[in-house]
Order: C-alpha cells, then sequence, then structure tokens
C-alpha cells in the first residue's frame, strides 16, 4: 500500500499533542472566524447601500488586487524571515483593519463616501493576508514533525471550517438583532486573541542558509520546482478554476434579499451551510488513514462541486439552498485537503514560503477574482443564471484537467517524489 509515510496505527489527535500547534489552530481560529464575521457585516452593510451585485464583487477585487501584486515578495519573505514573527506582523494589519472597520460604525458617513472607505480599508486588508498566507503555511509544517503534516492539514482545515461555520451565523445574527457595531467589536476582540496565541508559541523558525542572490532569483527557484510538479501545479489549476468559476459565496447577499427572501439572519445560514459540511466531512477525514486513490478523489470531489453548485442556483427554496451548500462544503473539504497535503508533502521546507505564495496566487485570490466574476455575471446574466453558468464550467474544468494532466488522475498515494527529496 502507498501512503503518506504512516505505518502502523494511525493517531487521529497527533498533530494535537504539540503545545506549539495548539497554539498555532487556537490563534487561526480566532483569525478565521473574525475575518468571517467582518466578510458577511461587510458585504451585506455595502449591498444595502449599493443594492448591486456588482458592489459585492468590487469588494473582492479590492482585496485580490492587493494579494497578487505582493504575494510572491511575501513568499520570499516568509523564506528568509522567523515565519511566526511575520504572521504576528501581519496580523496585527488586519487587527488595524477591524478597528478602522469599528470606526466606520461607530461614525456614520455619506453612503458613496463610506463604501470607498470600506474598498481602502479592504484593500489594506489583502496586502496583510497576502503575506499572512504563506508564513502560516510554512509555519505550520515547522510545528510538526513531517510525517504528521498529514494529520495536521487535516485539523488546520477543521479549524478553518469551524469557523467558517461559527462567523457568519454570529455575523448574521449579530448585524441583524444588534447592528454592525457590536459585530466589529467582536472581531477586534477575536483578532486581539489571535494575536496572543501566535504570540505565546514558543517557536523560532530554524535557522536557513541563504545565499546573496537577487529576489527575482530567489522566486525563480520556488517557480521553477513548481514547474517541475505536475500534480502539484495540475491540483492548483483545477482549484483555481473551480473556485474561479464555482463559487456562489459572493452573491449570497442577493440570493438572501432578492430570490429566498430570508434577510440578513437567512445570509448567516447560507454562509455556515458550506462550512457545517466541510466540519463534518474534515472530522471524518481526520480519524480515517490518507486516501489510497488522491487523485481520483480530488478529480470526483470538484466535479459533485460544479454539481452542487448548478442545484444551488436553481434552487427557489430555502432548505434545499442550505442542503445544497451544505453538500458543496462536504466535497470540497476533501479537494481541500488532497491539495494542501500534496502542496505539503510535495515541497522542501525551504521553499515552502515561496511555493505557497504561487499557490496563493492560484488559490486565494481566486476567492476574491471569482467574486468579482461573480458580481459582473450576476450583473450581465441575473444571479441565479451565474450560479447556473459556473457550476457547469466547473465541470468542464474537471474534464479538462482530468484529461490534460494523466499524472494527477493516476495518483494513489501522496509520497514526495524523488525530485523534491533531491531539492530537500
Amino acid at each position: 500500500m502507498s501512503s503518506v509515510s504512516i505505518r502502523g496505527a494511525h493517531d487521529p489527535y497527533a498533530a494535537l499533542r504539540i503545545p506549539n500547534f495548539r497554539w498555532y489552530t487556537l490563534g487561526a481560529l480566532a483569525l478565521t472566524l473574525s475575518g468571517q464575521v467582518q466578510e458577511l457585516v461587510v458585504s451585506w452593510q455595502v449591498y444595502d447601500v449599493t443594492h448591486d451585485p456588482l458592489s459585492l464583487g468590487l469588494i473582492g477585487l479590492a482585496e485580490a488586487l492587493p494579494f497578487i501584486a505582493v504575494a510572491l515578495v511575501a513568499g520570499h519573505v516568509a523564506d528568509h524571515i522567523d515565519r511566526r514573527r511575520l504572521a504576528l506582523l501581519s496580523t496585527a494589519v488586519l487587527l488595524g483593519c477591524a478597528v478602522a472597520l469599528l470606526a466606520l460604525a461607530l461614525f456614520p458617513l455619506p453612503p458613496r463616501t463610506f463604501v470607498r472607505l470600506v474598498y481602502a480599508i479592504i484593500f489594506v486588508s489583502g496586502i496583510g493576508r497576502s503575506f499572512l498566507q504563506p508564513a502560516r503555511v510554512a509555519l505550520s509544517s515547522e510545528l510538526v514533525p513531517r510525517e504528521t503534516l498529514p494529520n495536521a492539514v487535516t485539523w488546520r482545515s477543521v479549524t478553518w471550517q469551524i469557523a467558517a461555520v461559527g462567523g457568519p451565523a454570529l455575523g448574521g445574527l449579530l448585524y441583524g438583532f444588534a447592528g454592525a457595531t457590536p459585530a466589529y467589536v467582536i472581531c477586534v476582540v477575536l483578532m486581539v486573541l489571535a494575536c496572543g496565541a501566535f504570540w505565546l508559541m514558543r517557536h523560532r523558525s530554524p535557522a536557513r542558509e541563504h545565499a546573496a542572490v537577487p529576489i527575482a532569483e530567489s522566486l525563480g527557484v520556488g517557480l521553477r520546482f513548481l514547474k517541475a510538479q505536475p500534480v502539484i501545479l495540475g491540483a492548483m489549476t483545477l482549484d483555481l478554476f473551480s473556485v474561479l468559476f464555482g463559487g456562489a459565496t459572493a452573491l449570497l447577499p442577493v440570493f438572501a434579499d432578492q430570490i429566498l427572501h430570508v434577510g440578513p439572519k437567512g445570509l448567516g445560514v447560507l454562509r455556515a451551510a458550506p462550512a457545517a459540511g466541510a466540519v463534518l466531512m474534515s472530522l471524518a477525514l481526520a480519524h480515517r488513514p490518507p486516501f489510497r486513490r488522491a487523485g481520483r478523489a480530488l478529480l470526483v470531489a470538484v466535479a459533485l462541486f460544479g454539481c452542487s453548485m448548478v442545484g444551488f442556483g436553481l434552487s427557489r427554496s430555502f432548505a434545499l439552498s442550505v442542503a445544497l451548500l451544505f453538500f458543496s462544503g462536504i466535497v470540497d473539504m476533501v479537494s481541500v485537503v488532497i491539495r494542501s497535503t500534496l502542496l505539503q508533502v510535495f515541497t522542501p521546507e525551504q521553499l515552502l514560503g515561496r511555493v505557497s505564495s504561487v499557490n496563493q496566487i492560484f488559490i486565494g485570490s481566486s476567492n476574491e477574482i471569482g467574486a468579482f466574476e461573480s458580481g459582473v455575471a450576476a450583473k450581465l446574466l441575473g444571479a441565479a443564471p451565474s450560479v447556473v453558468f459556473g457550476g457547469a464550467a466547473t465541470l468542464v474544468v474537471v474534464a479538462a484537467i482530468g484529461w490534460g494532466v494523466p499524472t494527477l488522475r493516476r495518483l494513489r498515494g501522496i509520497e514526495p517524489p524523488p525530485t523534491a527529496a533531491a531539492t530537500a
């Protein structure tokens, strides 16, 4: 049997037995919970002012542009300085953005000025997130032994999805019953907790020998490594286009308001449904050994995600819409765990920051660019047709990647290839 360097009895809690990883997990939980609350409240506030689906897409664009612009530099920095310190500084930037949004809630401004300032704050947060992402991914791999990486990836995903369930539900309830100010107060408190958890980690990145080479050459090393790994590149491309076309998250305020008529509280349920499904699946994955046919599982999962998006776009029932989003979270979690495990197992530790920065251009920015694409498509076609079209496009992408990257389609257990070992 070919699998990820795990022999004997499978310990589903192996990563959580490491104290520094527990602090990391707590910080990630607080950070993600704050971000989810903030994202829901911002999207509803902006839509409530503009009643324009394109304005929701512009929120994603405002974050994606700086996110992409500095991503490669952020990966270079994450490979050259202490990753815990970089994660802490990046989280402090996000804390400042949460405080700024709270100030906007406390001191009302004219609608046009308010929306412009929100876009500006989101732009700054995009810079912070661009540095945070490679630092966090690389840091998590330093905190656990390499043979425990698949388990750490799964628990990292569990943490994210738990926050993605609780955040929208909490944000919707707070905004619906108390308004924006209490919601942003919670965001600030959670960001402070995240900073505290990262501060309490007793860890420093191991010393690395780095020759005095230009940053462009340093980045080129990471890009050349990725080019030589068709399995990773294929998985990243698959996820990029499935999120770009298939995501409906940005348009959920439109569905909640105009199609399902459930208001901000219903929006919180819709936003939480995919994450609830993902939590269920991630807990199941944590208690089972790694996939024996990882490539086939990845392609099937993304195809089912596309089908669920087509169904959601056609649904006019709130209960059915929630169920379809819940199912989309289940299959998306399979994709996330396989892709994340591929990235961390195949990539040498000293390249993780740079490779993760390319991954965040593919994956992280695709959420925001996908939000912009959804807003434009909804403006031209309507919200429901644009989601149906996106789900169908995802199925086409799965077929193209499955045919064009046979090494990914035939991938069985996830083990580092000889090239990765040699690079390390």
